[in-house]
This record gives C-alpha cells, structure tokens and sequence, in this order.
C-alpha cells in the first residue's frame, strides 16, 4: 500500500468552502470570452438529465454560471465541430473531446464486462455498424427502431446494439435531436490524434483523479471517486501520483486532497446568485453538500409525490457563497411558477426573488407566481420583492 505524505496545509471549513465555489466557477467574474465551452473544461463533465422544467440540466449548469446564456449557443458548444463527446462519468455527461483517451480505461471495462441488462441477438451489432457506415448519423429510430414495446426499458436489438457500441467507444453521439441520441461511427467524429485506446488504466485514473480535484478544488477521497464515478481502489492507487495534494480540512474529520493551483492563491470575487439544477456538480454528492454547507439535497422527481418534501425538480438557490433554500418551479404559458419555496430565514428572501426573477428571464417568462411558501411568514416579504423587481 502507498504511503501518503502527512498533510502541510490546514484549511478552514469556510476556506474549503469558497475554493469549493471556485473550482465550480461560482465564485469569481465568469469567463464570458470562453463561454460554455469553457464551463465545460472547467468542470470536467456535465450531467444530461431527460427532465425539463425550465431548461435541461445541462443548459442550467452553464446559466447559473455565466447567466442568461442563449440556449441554442448551449447546444452548439457541446455539438458543434466535435468540441465534446457524451459517455458515462459521473452519470451521462457531456465531455470535452480531448478527455476521450482518459476514458479508454472504462471502454476496456464494458469491452470485457460479462452480464448485461440487455441480450444483444446475433448479428444485430455487426448490422447497425454497417448501416452508420454507409448512412450516419442516425438515430435508432432511423436505425430501425429505439424499442420493441411502448415500455421505456424494452429496447429493441437495434437499440441495444447501437448503445453496447457506444459504451466499447466503436460509436459516439454526435447530437441530440430532440432529446434523442444521433449517433456515428467514432473513426468520423472523433479527432484522429485522440482515437486511441493506448493510455493503460493507471494512466487514465491519474488525469480522472487529478481532473476531479482540479473541479472540486478540495475533496475527500470519497468526493473524488464519485465525480468520475471511480472505485475507492481504484483511487487509492493513483493519488499519490496524481498531483493532487494532502490537506486537513477543519471539521471534516477525513483525510482531503487539494488542487494545488486552488491553494495558491485565495478565492476571491463576486458570487453568483442563482437556481441550481439538480444535477449540477456542485452538489452531485450528497454527504460532501451536507459537509460543505449545510445543505441536504435529494432530488425527489423519482419519490412518489406524497412522499416529497420539497418538490419535483427543487432547485437549490445559491447566493453569498451558500445554499440558503429551494425552489421547485414550474412554467404556464410566460409565468414561471414557483410551486414551493423553501427558506427558513428572511434574509435570504431578496436572494430568491433574485434568482426567480433572472431565470424567468431567461426563459422568456414576463411573469412569477409563488405557489407555496414552507415558512408561511415569509410569504408577504417574497411576494413583494418579487413584485419590486417586476415593476
């Protein structure tokens, strides 16, 4: 077992807090001249999600941290001229093309991997790569067909073909066209000098494990495994050796590693006021947002609706540095409407009507309408802010 250096630098709670933010780039003037692209490198991945509320979450990462984006440029970036690629990470993310050859480690993985959820019939796979071949992009249903019922998971054996190939790195999406998938050979899409799978795995978990401590800025071991959703082991082989530096967080009680670049010079600069997706890397961990700030996040669009507590798709609201509430938002016609609003403390109120008003914007809603309010004394004060705000 590799022997760790003892830790030299001791951070405090609120110092692991705002390196936290700006690694995530929520703290600090945005990168408007490099744009999504540029969020993207920064995080390493954003998570695609099928759910839309005012936006997917992969347009929301980008807007909450270079606000009212355009959401068509949000596609282009990721689309456009190969600048990105989507495989399993954390969940189904959007990559930077450039980390395709980092992620030979998990193609060999699915290669090799004996059980699966789908039985592939014979001669299918050989089929739908000849067909790109000759045809792509396309999607299954161009391909032949995404299901062989109306049930979501009963895929036909185009489907599981085309999907087995993008997980061995054979076939890549290019695009989706609305929401679905377009995909085409790799050799076509993916930049020459990148199509390899030449890097071994310890290779590949050292850029994974540095990568993920660059976008955490501080973490524990458990926080940089799930980023890229690595094993423990898989972790502990390569930390040493990833350039990632041992730290003692106060509080924490478990051992932390830091960028040493986000140790170098203080975190400064303007927070970012803002609705939070869900699924944004963040808060991707929940016991590292409880760490943090406090915060406990669940999303609870998979819990039956009796059994919520703060919503379908609540949306953390970020603001001075901290999660101070939740919004669970909805659309009619121009109005954004908040469903529930949770927030325990009044100081926090002219923060989420910011934040409500700057989405509605976004999405070209004139309007906003509050719902519920969980702290009913809040209620008045929320609805006058907004209302301040809209005249």
């Amino acid at each position: 077992m590799t022997t760790l250096p003892r830790p030299t630098t001791t951070l405090t709670a609120d110092d692991a807090r705002r390196i936290a933010l700006r690694a995530q780039g929520l703290l600090g003037a945005p990168d408007r001249r490099a744009g999504v692209r540029g969020v993207l490198r920064h995080l390493g991945a954003v998570q695609l999600d099928t759910i839309s509320v005012l936006a997917r979450s992969h347009e929301l990462v980008p807007y909450a941290r270079l606000g009212a984006v355009g959401r068509k440029a949000v596609e282009a970036a990721y689309w456009k001229d190969t600048h990105a690629f989507e495989y399993w990470s954390h969940a189904a993310c959007v990559l930077p093309i450039e980390e395709w050859p980092y992620f030979a480690f998990r193609r060999r993985a699915y290669r090799h991997r004996p059980h699966w959820n789908h039985e592939l019939p014979e001669g299918v796979y050989d089929q739908v790569i000849k067909q790109l071949r000759a045809e792509g992009p396309l999607t299954s249903t161009e391909l032949g067909g995404a299901k062989k019922t109306s049930d979501w998971w009963d895929w036909s054996g185009t489907k599981v073909a085309v999907e087995r190939a993008l997980m061995y790195g054979e076939v890549v999406c290019v695009e989706r066209r609305g929401w679905k998938r377009v995909y085409d050979l790799a050799e076509r899409a993916v930049p020459d000098a990148l199509l390899h799978d030449e890097l071994d795995d310890a290779e590949c978990l050292r850029r994974l494990v540095r990568l993920a401590g660059e976008s955490l800025g501080v973490g524990t071991r458990a926080d940089i495994a799930d980023y890229h959703r690595l094993k423990a082991e898989q972790v502990d082989a390569v930390i040493a050796d990833s350039g990632l530096v041992p730290v003692e967080v106060e509080g924490w009680g478990r051992p932390a590693w830091a960028d040493p670049a986000a140790l170098a010079a203080p975190p400064r600069g303007r927070h970012r006021t803002t609705l939070l997706s869900p699924f944004d890397s963040l808060i991707w961990e929940r016991a590292r947002t409880e760490r943090i700030f406090g915060f406990t996040h669940r999303l609870e669009a998979y819990v039956p609706r009796q059994k919520r507590v703060y919503g379908y798709f609540a949306m953390p609201v970020l603001a001075g540095g901290r999660l101070v509430g939740r919004v669970d938002p909805a659309r009619e016609g121009r109005t954004l409407v908040a469903r529930q609003v949770t927030v325990d403390d009044a100081t926090a109120v002219p923060a989420v009507a910011q934040a409500l008003i700057e989405a509605a914007t976004w999405v070209n809603c004139t309007d906003v309408r509050v719902e519920r309010v969980d702290a009913p004394a809040l209620r008045e004060p929320l609805t006058r802010e907004l209302a301040r705000a809209l005249a």
